[in-house]
């Protein structure tokens, strides 16, 4: 098998990996993404996967900053301490072998409540910032993933131009 179709199988599962790793926090994402990009303009040498690269990257850069910047923001007006959210990720990691499918999202969900019942002591308060911090939390991710797409979007048309003109 040609070493250009072989790689172009292999980043293209690793970009499938990374836009799971969007919504997966175990898997890593958009860095994922980006690399994966960067192996195949350096696999094809050619102005199609340089501009793939540099199109893809700016669009999975620009999902991670997102995906930060509107989590970071809506916890920081709601004063909800990244200790909260670190330990709704723990115990989302832990649900994952306690629940099989849905764990990662109900353990995300029970640490983030426990982690804030602990802070306020008051269990309205606590489901109060809870719920905002998983939308926020969810916002996030939906805008990484969306940009994350998009990128691997612009790969495969760029996979399909390459090959085309070869």
């Amino acid at each position: 098998m040609d070493l250009q179709v072989f790689m172009t199988v292999v980043c293209g599962a690793l970009i499938a990996v990374g836009i799971a790793g969007v919504v997966v926090p175990v898997l890593p994402g958009s860095v994922l993404i980006i690399v994966s990009l960067l192996v195949w303009a350096l696999t094809v040498t050619s102005t199609e996967g340089w501009v793939v690269f540099a199109i893809g990257t700016t669009l999975a850069s620009a999902g991670l900053a997102s995906g930060l910047v509107l989590t970071g923001r809506t916890l920081k007006q709601r004063s909800i301490p990244g200790r909260s959210v670190t330990i709704g990720v723990l115990a989302g990691i832990a649900g994952m072998f306690v629940i099989p499918v849905v764990g990662l999202f109900v353990g995300f969900a029970v640490g983030l409540f426990a982690s804030e019942y602990v802070r306020q002591r008051e269990p309205r308060a606590a489901l109060t910032s809870s719920l905002h911090a998983l939308k926020a939390t969810g916002l996030g991710i939906l805008a990484e993933l969306a940009l994350a797409c998009l990128a691997g979007t612009v790969w495969v048309i760029g996979v399909w131009v390459y090959f085309a003109t070869a």
